[in-house]
């Protein structure tokens, strides 16, 4: 049965409705999974359809339970149903929202609302049952490549063996707090009351909160100016030169990581190419301008 199909069932067993059809025609975008927005019985919802592969690359299970956390802490949107078996979920949606990618990533009132979405997610009293780490990460994708008998760029491993010299010798101080690990601006989403919410907890675990610092930087290309009113509401005062190299390096870390997510992606069979080289074109840039002198700027590590 195809997804599609899986996910049609799935609606008409929910809303008790042999007559639902799922209507792909109001899409909402998505990278993991794809998210259509529907009318149903008179109220709207969203609709997520897993994405290729990402039953080998996300435990739904524990994204279910991430995702309740999540909810009881006032930060995610109203989840109707969740099947932890496939990952198709059921929103409400948030009417009249727009998310921040599309309201504007660099202005200030939306660098509060992400710094405050942020902090209270790291600041959270319950914890997550999982941790999320970058090199179990990369090394699970990895695998997923090769079972999938796809290459490597000719300098992966040569420059992969760069990154994590770097990071040994350059991240310290690694604290674990609950951490949304794809802070990317299309999921901080504003609704007409001026309330921001943080959704899509797939990739979400214990980490290092820098990690999602890092993330919405590079996600969103802020600018110079951007990032330094970002970080200093973040932390509520100038960072150490540590921190700040720290989220240097979670900076390259990211561009690695997600490339290999898209190569994965790409031999599945889905349109990731251009994304692959874009963010790994990008990491071969900065991972040997800031092996040359860690003073390269997170500025700099966010252009193409």
């Amino acid at each position: 049965m195809k997804i599609e199909e899986i996910v049609q069932k799935k609606l008409r067993i929910v809303f008790n409705d042999e007559s639902i059809v799922f209507d792909k025609s109001r899409f909402t975008g998505g990278l993991t999974n794809y998210n259509y927005i529907m009318n149903i019985k008179g109220k709207e919802y969203v609709i997520r359809q897993p994405g290729g592969m990402t039953d080998q690359m996300i435990d739904r299970k524990i994204e279910k339970i991430n995702n309740n956390i999540a909810s009881e802490l006032g930060l995610n949107s109203e989840c109707i149903y969740f099947d932890e078996i496939n990952g198709i979920k059921i929103s409400a949606y948030i009417q009249n929202s727009k998310n921040i990618a599309l309201s504007n990533p660099h202005c200030p009132t939306n660098l509060r609302a992400v710094s405050s979405l942020m902090k209270k997610t790291h600041s959270s009293p319950k914890y997550f049952p999982n941790s999320f780490d970058f090199q179990t990460e990369l090394n699970k994708y990895e695998q997923i490549v090769k079972k999938l008998n796809g290459d490597f760029f000719f300098d992966y491993t040569t420059l992969k063996k760069q990154l994590l010299d770097f990071l040994k010798e350059n991240v310290k101080n690694v604290i674990s707090v609950p951490c949304h690990n794809d802070t990317v601006p299309e999921n901080f989403v504003l609704d007409n009351n001026g309330r921001t919410y943080l959704i899509d907890w797939e990739y979400s675990g214990m980490n290092d909160p820098s990690w999602d610092v890092a993330a919405y930087i590079l996600e969103s290309k802020l600018t110079e100016e951007s990032i330094e009113y970002l970080i200093l509401d973040y932390y509520g005062q100038l960072p150490t030169p540590e921190e700040v190299l720290k989220i240097k390096c979670f900076m390259l870390a990211q561009d690695l990581l997600w490339t290999v997510w898209a190569l994965i992606r790409h031999y599945n069979g889905d349109d990731f190419l251009d994304y692959c080289y874009i963010r790994y074109e990008r990491f071969r840039k900065n991972i040997k301008a800031i092996t040359v002198s860690s003073e390269y700027s997170i500025a700099d590590m966010v252009k193409d």
